[in-house]
């Protein structure tokens, strides 16, 4: 009987998931100013970005730019710097989003606030508060003098302004991951003698890896695109913290718009490359954030 019942409510669920046939779909009354006003919209996002790419392929300025010296240095420093600012992000961030997914405590809340800052927060603003911290004259400033070390317009500044401005994406991507893994499998591997550490390598890890994914294309794509805080605490010198955004500023800042559009279209197609896996791999869905609490 319970079996019966399951089967019948499981074909009532997918009847009503099912789509309504054709015939009996109509327009919605006023449909036509909504769709009007949805493809000026669209239009208004997506024609600048096109206009910029078609730019660059016609003017012959993107294919120059793969003998750019300018552009593949920025390139290169960008590749580096983003990728070591990723690893330091899952390195610090799996941690600290398991703990928000699976622990409560006092202050849980404003700490997730503060974490989420950056992702509110002007840019230049994210780029002073840097400074202020890790400045010459900053928080930290005299025991950094004292050591020897200086991060303030180096490549160590563009890698921690990358990681301020990104991180806050993966860890709210992998604390959704986290939060729906189902505890009962977590808890039938402990039965069966799973350690702590093999139980979140082998169980808790691969069912959140679509969020983890999500997560961390999403913040290299943040981090590739990173310009405000950079050149307020790494500033915009060529070969040595002048990213490939900083090139788009630069070259446009020089009159040469060419360059301009051509450091900035390689921009535009890794990101769209990015939005666009997000997508075919069925990973956008995992970065709501609704009903954690």
């Amino acid at each position: 009987m319970i079996e019966d019942a399951v089967e019948l409510a499981g074909s009532a669920a997918a009847e009503a998931r099912a789509p309504a046939p054709a015939a009996t779909r109509r327009p919605a009354p006023g449909a036509g100013p909504l769709v009007a006003m949805a493809a000026l919209l669209a239009l208004f996002l997506g024609l600048p970005v096109l206009t910029l790419l078609v730019r660059a392929v016609l003017d012959g300025s993107l294919a120059g730019a793969a003998v750019s010296p300018v552009v593949i240095d920025a390139l290169s420093l960008s590749l580096v710097t983003t990728a070591i600012s990723l690893a330091l992000t899952v390195t610090f961030g799996v941690p600290l989003a398991f703990v928000l997914a699976r622990r409560r405590f006092p202050g849980k809340g404003l700490l997730e606030a503060v974490i989420d800052l950056p992702i509110v927060l002007p840019p230049s603003v994210a780029g002073l508060a840097l400074l202020l911290v890790f400045g010459r004259r900053g928080l930290l400033g005299p025991p950094f003098d004292l050591a020897g070390i200086s991060v303030p317009f180096t490549i160590v500044a563009v890698i921690l302004a990358q990681t301020f401005v990104s991180a806050p994406f993966f860890v709210r991507s992998a604390r959704t991951g986290f939060a729906g893994v189902d505890r009962d499998l977590e808890d039938a591997a402990r039965v069966d003698g799973a350690s702590e550490r093999q139980l979140f390598r082998t169980i808790t890890v691969p069912l959140a890896g679509a969020a983890l994914a999500a997560g961390l294309v999403m913040s290299w794509a943040r981090s590739l695109g990173e310009f405000g805080a950079t050149i307020m605490f790494a500033g915009n010198v060529e070969g040595r913290t002048q990213t490939l955004p900083l090139v788009v500023y630069g070259e446009f800042q020089g009159g040469n718009l060419d360059s301009s559009i051509a450091a900035a279209a390689i921009l535009v197609l890794a990101a769209f490359g990015v939005l666009v896996a997000v997508r075919v791999m069925h990973w956008g869905r995992v970065l709501e954030t609704r009903g954690l609490g």
